[in-house]
């Protein structure tokens, strides 16, 4: 519980720059209009586009609350708030099951591009699984990128876990076809597999990471699959717009957003789920361990708004 309530703390600290930008923006809208009016909900619309929730899924918040105040003749701006307030929440929500993965065994396919952190999320999320008594094995399966090897190879070291890997250039799918095979027999609860980063090719991304898919497919067919995109929440709808690329070439599941603490344009978390129909399953703050955990919906709104 300590830890939760410290995780709440460290959120709340990691969301100033988007309270700066966007939050304290919203709530000057409400303290603007004492009535709704059609100028009051185009100027929230606007506020909200502005914090990078994205156009679409602003519109959609917006014509939902349209249609409460109709039908509940609401009359105040400021009754307006809970019932946005309570739509972003819904927005946000997680299948009962979006944790399931880790009962294991679990094999986690994590995808992104260079320099959002999907690496060192990778050594996050395996030493804090083995500090919770999980067995778990990193495949270093980006082997176009020799940093990428040598990076996870501290990560596993630190945490204290096994790495598959192999010399720069060869086959990925060799990789993981050898760490399913020891997750199988070491009786592995969790999996994480590295895979490069470059959209170089779309083509070639594809074919990768289908060939991947097949071997996880036939080889650990009893598994939990789970895909997880690593998104820079600095780059805001760019970050939607690579996600976009990596659900063209494989089926994803999961969304990491890492480096909430250095942005303004934290409203990429309400936004990214609603436009690409895959759940945010953990948020990062920080540079600590602790500081990637578990993404709860609630919480981020408390922390955001409140």
């Amino acid at each position: 519980m300590a830890e939760k309530t410290g995780f709440f703390a460290r959120l709340k600290a990691g969301l100033m720059k988007t309270k700066q930008n966007f939050t304290d923006s919203f709530e000057q809208v409400f303290n603007d209009y004492e009535k709704v009016t059609d100028e009051f909900l185009d100027e929230l619309e606007e506020t909200m586009i502005r914090g990078d929730i994205g156009i679409r899924t602003t519109e959609e918040l917006l014509d939902d609350l349209r249609e409460k105040v109709r039908d509940e003749r609401i009359r105040y701006a400021a009754d307006c708030r809970q019932e946005l307030l309570l739509g972003i929440r819904n927005k946000m929500k997680q299948d009962a099951h979006a944790y399931d993965f880790e009962k294991g065994p679990a094999v986690i396919l994590v995808v992104g591009v260079n320099g959002v952190g999907k690496t060192t999320t990778i050594g996050k999320l395996a030493s804090s699984y083995k500090k919770a008594g999980k067995r778990v094995l990193i495949a270093a399966a980006d082997t176009f990128r020799a940093a990428a090897n040598e990076q996870l190879t501290v990560w596993a070291k630190r945490a204290g876990v096994d790495l598959i890997g192999a010399p720069e250039g060869a086959d990925p799918a060799s990789v993981v076809y050898d760490a399913v095979q020891a997750a199988k027999a070491r009786r592995i609860d969790l999996l994480f597999v590295d895979t490069a980063g470059r959209l170089h090719n779309k083509k070639n991304l594809m074919n990768e990471l289908a060939k991947i898919d097949r071997i996880i497919t036939r080889e650990f067919p009893d598994c939990y699959r789970e895909n997880w995109v690593v998104l820079d929440a600095t780059t805001g709808q760019n970050a939607i717009s690579q996600a976009r690329e990596f659900s063209q070439a494989t089926q994803l599941t999961g969304i990491v957003l890492t480096k909430m603490d250095g942005t303004a344009k934290g409203g990429i978390a309400i936004g990214v789920q609603s436009e690409l129909d895959v759940p945010v399953k953990f948020i990062g703050v920080g540079e600590k361990i602790e500081d990637l955990q578990h993404f709860n919906p609630d919480e981020f709104v408390d922390a955001l708004f409140y």
